[in-house]
């Protein structure tokens, strides 16, 4: 597990140091850099697996489009060096750095590698289920997917959800890990991938079947959806919603991944009602629980809300210890650039900065003093 990322001029951070637990959430204001953390740890990754190239790519691969080491380098670097830094849960100190190509590269849309490491952890460089990454961008409904060339055991759902229908054709009878199981699995098919989903996805988003079909010798897959217990008819995926598009790759990605993995969500709260962003907090927190490190991004009080409430009923099993909350402010905001929360048993936040979480109370202290102004 990574228990402390270290950035040095990455982006707006001169030096940024924050803690990482089972469950870390990284909240906060618009551009204020939470997905740069994540961008910074897909960076190292790919270091990690080009062990003999020169260079970091900056732009497409995990979907990063980060444009010109000029654009990722601190504008205030005064050696035009970045630098990324795990420490793991045995106290091993990792560190990648890199910088700007000469003047005359200045156009290049990749920065060169200065220092690496002479090992990588696991978690952070394995295929899928050991790793993976879903960016907010994911894919809404689709009539046709796609399908990737990877062995079925190291499938990965892609990190915009592309794949997830060829991962349910080829996987969805593997057994998931006993602590991820919604329900009783008194019988070896409800403890399947493709039961456990549907089973989980009727609590975050509606009941739902789920059909996944990969058509032979090809790259075409498709997800279609109905309602169960009714005589409907299977519907196509743009017709069923764009909760159930979205939400659908983090919940397969989640249930397949290793103990001792490591999963990055951006958004998971995106097109859901807020019911339903609840409970993927919930959810979320319970595969945490059960042994895969998940660093979160939200902007969404429900999200929080919903992991707040699995640590303090404790069906999730997950200790207020195995969790942090990261707020970042921008750049015009006063305070700290990072301020780092704990929970307590009973879901309680070590403290409540302003700006974190409170516009509905700003809202509606508004709308009382108006009510009062005008009566």
């Amino acid at each position: 597990m990574i228990v402390e990322i270290r950035l040095e001029n990455f982006k707006r951070f001169r030096d940024l140091t924050l803690r990482g637990e089972a469950l870390t959430v990284l909240t906060g204001a618009n551009g204020a850099g939470k997905t740069s953390v994540l961008h910074s740890l897909l960076l190292a990754r790919q270091m990690a697996r080009q062990p003999d190239r020169s260079h970091v790519e900056l732009n497409g691969v995990d979907t990063l489009e980060l444009g010109g080491a000029e654009d990722v380098i601190h504008r205030e670097a005064s050696d035009d060096l970045a630098a990324v830094q795990v420490i793991d849960s045995k106290g091993k100190r990792r560190r990648w750095s890199f910088r700007a190509a000469g003047s005359d590269d200045a156009r290049t849309l990749n920065a060169i590698v200065v220092d690496r490491p002479d090992d990588y952890p696991r978690a952070l460089v394995g295929l899928a289920p050991q790793f993976c990454y879903l960016c907010a961008e994911r894919l809404g409904p689709r009539d046709v997917l796609g399908a990737s060339a990877a062995a079925v055991a190291e499938l990965d759902v892609g990190s915009r959800g592309e794949f997830v229908a060829q991962v349910l054709a080829s996987s969805g009878r593997s057994r998931v890990s006993d602590g991820r199981v919604e329900g009783s699995p008194a019988e070896t098919q409800l403890g399947s991938l493709l039961h456990q989903t549907e089973s989980w996805m009727a609590k975050i988003v509606r009941p739902i079947q789920i059909d996944a079909e990969w058509f032979p010798n090809t790259s075409v897959t498709r997800l279609r959806f109905k309602t169960p217990g009714l005589r409907s008819e299977w519907t196509r995926a743009p017709n069923a919603g764009f909760g159930i598009s979205y939400a659908l790759p983090i919940v397969v990605a989640a249930l397949r991944a290793k103990v001792g993995g490591l999963l990055l969500v951006e958004n998971p709260e995106a097109h859901l009602h807020p019911a339903g962003q609840s409970r993927i907090g919930g959810f979320l927190a319970q595969v945490a629980a059960d042994g895969v490190q998940i660093i979160l991004e939200t902007h969404s009080d429900h999200v929080l809300n919903g992991i707040r409430v699995a640590v303090a009923d404790g069906k999730a099993a997950l200790s207020p210890d195995q969790t942090v909350i990261h707020f970042f402010r921008a750049e015009d905001d006063e305070g700290p650039i990072l301020q780092s929360m704990e929970l307590g048993r009973t879901g309680q936040l070590s403290a409540w900065p302003a700006g974190f979480f409170d516009q509905a109370q700003v809202d509606l202290a508004a709308l009382a003093s108006t009510r009062q102004r005008k009566s």
